[in-house]
């Protein structure tokens, strides 16, 4: 079971971490401290597409980020378009 675990485990540290990136992204978004919207979303979209490509084969068209204004919400939106297990 400790075999198993040890792949499971990696899996949770690498979301933990995207996830901690993400939430220091917004926050300087959020201030205005941070960097532009144009200068660090196709960073973000680099590194995700990086991270992802460990796992799964994906061409970067297949990567969508787009942030969102929507009334007093910001809304960071990821569509990633998987292949097909088929094929």
């Amino acid at each position: 079971m400790s075999f198993l675990n040890f792949f499971v485990g990696e899996k949770n540290k690498s979301a933990a971490v995207a996830k901690e990136r993400l939430q220091i992204i917004l926050a300087h978004e959020r201030s205005g401290h941070g960097a532009t919207r144009a200068d660090y979303l196709p960073k973000l979209k680099e590194e995700l597409l990086a991270v992802i490509s460990k796992y799964v084969q994906i061409e970067p068209t297949d990567l969508k980020v787009s942030l969102e204004r929507q009334e007093n919400l910001e809304v960071l939106e990821v569509k990633i378009e998987l292949p097909d297990p088929l094929r």
